[in-house]
């Protein structure tokens, strides 16, 4: 199970890029935040962090 980021929601404010203890998330072209399903250890800390909840698990 990893995290996804719902680009319909996703702000593109970074929170979470800086609170990811494993560098999985980073900004796509659009600006809005992605996350790196091999890199993601789903601790879901970006969704703690994440001021609108654009973050949710994968199943």
């Amino acid at each position: 199970m990893a995290y996804v980021i719902d680009k319909n929601v996703c702000i593109g404010c970074g929170a979470c890029v800086g609170a990811c203890p494993v560098a999985a998330i980073s900004a796509s072209e659009d600006g809005k935040m992605v996350i790196d399903k091999e890199k993601c250890i789903s601790c879901g800390t970006c969704y703690a962090v994440c001021p609108v909840g654009a973050p949710s698990s994968e199943e």
